[in-house]
């Protein structure tokens, strides 16, 4: 701790309470700042007055279960120049996966772009769309509305249906819908759609509708091979976690043109058959048979084409899986404000990465209508400059696999690491009882080891997943970086102390995730601690294993400040606050990490640590306060949020709508029963519980094994208790708020416990040898740490 005669309570209160206010108004004054322009788009140009008629025309092209790697400038020449032309980004379908099957059917893909919220589809698997009834005035009927209305409220999501087209209708605009799959999303709230065609050549006149939405549905019914359904029921929602369902039988047929489809006549049930799903599903579309459809979409694509009217804007979607495994997809603007370039959405705030909730938001914003509320996208924009059609296509294929090769290595590579933790545990309690010539190499292998989280991310600066063996060269790349952080930690004179190597792998921890949340997140997308965007379930911010990393390493870091400037007590608590508040920023910030549950749990692991390394007593009450602090703060935050235009607002300022509208406790609801469905995560509740043994069972009882190991390190560095206590707590807070659960406290430990032992096995080192009957530190030292 810091020595006698450090900064008075009343010195650390006033600081705290300084540097919150700071803190909070910086947070709010930009976040509540008047609206954007009424008038301004996407891309920087001019919209009519929200509430005016729809001014211009757009065209929605929905091409279920195109990707990038699908396109080819021979065999797919109409996409190809359209993608040339216009402005492009992989597309996230990701909406309510049917039961056993991890993957957005094409009805829920168009239900989505209906409501602007992820919906589902009613029965199991994926069925074909059936086709609607037609009236003698030109108008249809979905099938079987009501069911699909149902399904939404068994869905978390509750979506409501009809959205789009009722506020386009609203506003005085007329809708078109060509193909099955078009008229879910065209429908109003009733399942009317106002004018529909079976195909592009039964609707030859584009002009009169504000908005036509168009289907080019080859791809899927080639795969699903235009099955029959049987009427519509509700089904209950899925599970969250869906298992891959069994290889179904080789089935190989080619593309069907539109009009020759087989067309059923209304949505599938749960008891429309008694197979299993593997039986019901038939097998991914590729080679050959895909090939087919893909041009046969193409064409279809180039007929809808040539009969949109000038100066209106097209976007192309993917709009849905075409098999058991889910994908990234096309997305390509042209017209209007779109040139060519990449596009991007403030939903994901990922250059070349867009939504499909964001395709509704895009369609209200280019006719200058107001988006309903429900609809939680955002409008496609410029996201900057692209290379040449098939520079760009090449690149967003390598995007798609990158997502398919991280499901594939996720769950090996935290089976490897859990192994590989456990085994070191092991070995250094051998090594810290028995083998005191072996101390060097456990306290270098322990600092590679608490250096391996930041590499996770780190080892996204490279492409590891487009070589041969991925998994083998993810490996490899984790282990170099944790290896050049490790040598960065041994490379200066600070190798010499206690805290020296442990404060460099902690501020590298730290301060790389700081850079990468302002600077756009881009080493959490596809990490295998990160979060994949074929799930979708986070696009930018602080996933949760990288707030654990970063929290840790953060509150490390301030324990090794407060050690080195312990000779100027002010000074370190004025430091440790300061670079406190601003790493809390960083997380809770709206526009930087934007992480809801992680600043309550942060703000209590930073303030405990403050509070011990100035000497002070941290009570229960102290806790309960500073645990109200942090609900404050982050409430600030989330409510400055969203006080901004509803198309600016983050997922903190949208949590706050929902709870507005109610919806707030099946959010809280979701999240609570996914961080208790963590604890059935046997490989990270191991590791979590054995480093916590290693921990107070190995390093903090000297008197038991032999070796006053902690203890040692906490006579030469006291603030080590600080930080280890601090950090403890952050990953037990984190683990109750947040919805990623056990995984919080175990990413955290494999950084904290790694770095305690280097520490200590450094501080074993500079002691004189010890006897089993000749302890080596006195017996008070050899409790567990506690506040």
């Amino acid at each position: 701790m810091l020595t006698p005669g450090g900064p008075s309570p009343r010195t650390v209160r006033v600081l705290l309470a300084a540097l919150l206010t700071l803190l909070v108004a910086a947070l709010i004054v930009p976040a509540s700042s008047g609206p954007a322009s009424a008038g301004t788009t996407p891309a920087g140009g001019t919209l009519p007055v929200a509430g005016a008629a729809p001014t211009g025309r757009v065209v929605v092209i929905g091409v279920p279960g195109l990707r990038w790697a699908d396109l080819d400038p021979e065999r797919t020449p109409t996409l190809w120049a359209l993608a040339d032309r216009g402005s492009t980004a992989s597309l996230s379908t990701r909406a309510v996966p049917p039961e056993g099957l991890p993957v957005t059917c094409p009805a829920a893909g168009w239900l989505t772009v209906s409501a602007g919220q992820r919906a589902a589809s009613p029965g199991p698997g994926c069925g074909a769309i059936p086709a609607p009834v037609a009236a003698g005035d030109g108008t249809a009927s979905v099938p079987g509305w009501p069911a699909l209305v149902a399904a939404q409220q068994s869905s978390p999501f509750k979506a409501r249906l009809g959205l789009l087209s009722d506020a386009v209708t609203a506003a005085g605009g007329k809708v078109a819908a060509i193909g099955p799959g078009a008229a879910l999303a065209a429908a109003d709230g009733s399942g009317r759609v106002a004018a529909y065609a079976a195909t592009p050549a039964a609707l030859p006149d584009l002009a009169p509708y504000a908005l036509v939405v168009a289907e080019a549905g080859e791809i899927t019914r080639a795969w699903t091979g235009g099955r029959e359904a049987s009427p519509p029921a509700t089904r209950s929602t899925p599970s969250t976690t869906q298992a891959t369902p069994p290889a179904a039988p080789s089935t190989t047929q080619p593309a069907r043109s539109t009009a020759s489809a087989p067309e059923s006549t209304a949505f599938p049930t749960q008891a429309a058959s008694s197979t299993t799903t593997a039986e019901r599903e038939p097998a991914d579309l590729d080679g050959e048979a895909r090939r087919e459809a893909v041009s046969a979409a193409d064409r279809t694509v180039g007929e809808v084409l040539s009969k949109v009217p000038q100066g209106a804007t097209v976007l192309v979607a993917g709009i849905s899986d075409s098999g058991s495994v889910a994908h990234l997809h096309v997305a390509i603007a042209s017209g209007g404000p779109y040139g060519r370039g990449w596009l991007t959405a403030a939903s994901t705030r990922q250059r070349a990465l867009v939504t499909i909730t964001d395709i509704t938001a895009t369609v209200t914003h280019l006719l200058g209508i107001p988006t309903p509320e429900g609809v939680v996208g955002r409008a496609w924009s410029g996201g900057g400059a692209a290379p040449p059609a098939a520079e760009a296509a090449r690149g967003l294929a390598d995007a798609d696999l990158a997502s398919q090769v991280l499901r594939e290595v996720r769950e090996p590579f935290f089976i490897a690491l859990v192994s590989a933790q456990l085994l070191f545990y092991a070995l250094a309690a051998i090594v810290v009882r028995r083998h005191r010539r072996m101390l060097t190499a456990t306290r270098v292998v322990a600092t590679v080891s608490a250096a391996l989280p930041v590499s996770i991310f780190l080892a996204q600066l490279v492409p590891w997943w487009s070589l041969r063996h991925p998994m083998p060269a993810l490996l490899g790349t984790i282990v170099a970086f944790a290896a050049l952080v490790a040598g960065l930690a041994y490379a200066g004179p600070w190798r010499g102390r206690v805290l020296g190597p442990p404060a460099v792998v902690a501020g590298v921890s730290s301060l790389a995730l700081l850079a990468d949340v302002v600077t756009g997140s881009r080493l959490q997308v596809n990490a295998v601690a990160g979060y994949e965007p074929v799930t979708g379930g986070r696009f930018y911010g602080f996933g949760n294993m990288a707030f654990a990393v970063y929290s840790t390493g953060t509150i490390l870091l301030l324990a090794a400040v407060a050690h080195a400037l312990r000779r100027r007590p002010g000074l370190a608590v004025a430091v440790c606050v300061a670079y406190g508040l601003l790493a809390i920023a960083g997380d809770g910030w709206p526009t930087w990490g934007a992480d809801f549950g992680g600043v309550p749990s942060f703000v209590l692991g930073v303030a405990v640590c403050v509070l011990m390394t100035a000497g002070r007593r941290v009570s229960v009450l102290r806790l309960g306060v500073i645990g109200l602090a942090g609900a404050a703060l982050i409430s600030l935050i989330a409510v400055a949020d969203w006080l901004r235009p509803a198309d600016q607002r983050t997922h903190l300022g949208a949590f706050v709508q929902q709870i507005i509208g109610g919806d707030g406790g099946s959010v809280v609801g979701r999240k609570l029963g996914a961080m208790l469905h963590t604890l059935g995560n046997l490989p990270l509740t191991l590791l979590s519980v054995v480093a916590l043994a290693f921990l107070f069972l190995v390093l903090a009882r000297p008197s038991r094994w032999g070796a006053a190991a902690l203890s040692l390190a906490y006579a030469q560095a006291p603030e080590l208790r600080a930080g280890l206590i601090g950090a403890l707590t952050a990953a037990f807070a984190g683990f109750l708020i947040n919805d990623s659960g056990i995984a919080i406290p175990a990413m955290a430990l494999t950084v904290a416990v790694p770095l305690a032992l280097a520490a200590s096995v450094h501080a074993l080192q500079l002691a004189p040898p010890t006897t089993a009957a000749r302890s080596s530190a006195p017996a008070e030292a050899t409790a567990p740490p506690t506040a």
